[in-house]
């Protein structure tokens, strides 16, 4: 089922293997096929493929799916599909860890494809950046010693949490001053840009000890449910053009 695509590095010199890995399954309780709905003239999945295609570093695109259709449309615009994701990996429960653990080590394995950086992408996190992905994966490439870059958002909000009838601080308060003045916190978005060594992913783990957060302010848009696909394709067509950029 590969497709055969390979994609020249932007950065001849590095010689490693750096590749996008897609989670897409095809079961979603909230928004059936979430993954290929059309959005604004193309499915929701061809928006984050395009962006792993205009990376200077990104060699390889693999979409892990466990749906033909999916995988076809993947295919369409792009990706390669070497495999169908088992079906002990697509439940509601599985974790994106396993994915992408299972991802790498089938490629290392059954194509005898040695991985050197995997970039993950998370599809219905919108309006990512392809700088934003670039600046992780050269983040790694430049500093040896750091397991993986991600984006976070900077907030400057006041944030509670819940334990058990009752809601606490979850972080301590700073008071109700100017945001320029708050100590932010840092929301992580790895689904928007996040570099990893293959090792960790085959470790199970996403992130590693020794990280980067690159430190960004945007809003966040995720597809859950309708409201979400219809905000998102007004922004698309109404505004004509990506205002987050």
């Amino acid at each position: 089922m590969w497709s055969g695509l390979r994609k020249p590095m932007g950065v001849i010199k590095y010689k490693m293997n750096i590749v996008a890995i897609i989670p897409a399954r095809g079961g979603s309780k909230s928004l059936p096929k979430k993954n290929i709905l059309p959005l604004a003239g193309k499915p929701v999945i061809a928006y984050t493929i395009e962006i792993a295609k205009s990376s200077k570093y990104i060699n390889r695109i693999v979409v892990s799916t466990d749906d033909q259709e999916i995988a076809k449309i993947s295919k369409k615009y792009g990706a390669e599909i070497p495999f169908l994701r088992p079906k002990e990996l697509s439940g509601e429960d599985t974790t994106t860890e396993a994915v992408l653990k299972h991802a790498v080590e089938w490629i290392e394995e059954k194509e005898d494809y040695k991985i050197d950086i995997v970039v993950f992408f998370q599809v219905t996190d919108f309006f990512k950046k392809v700088e934003w992905v670039d600046e992780t994966i050269e983040y790694l490439i430049k500093n040896p010693e750091i397991e993986s870059a991600f984006i976070g958002c900077k907030a400057h909000k006041n944030f509670w949490k819940r334990e058990n009838d009752t809601h606490i601080r979850a972080t301590p308060f700073g008071g109700y001053g100017p945001r320029q003045k708050r100590t932010p916190l840092f929301r992580e978005d790895t689904g928007l840009g996040c570099a990893i060594r293959s090792q960790v992913i085959k470790q199970g783990k996403r992130l590693g000890n020794n990280i980067k957060l690159i430190e960004k302010e945007y809003p966040l848009f995720d597809i859950h449910g309708k409201f979400d696909l219809w905000l998102i394709e007004k922004i698309l067509t109404e505004w004509k053009e990506d205002k987050f950029n």
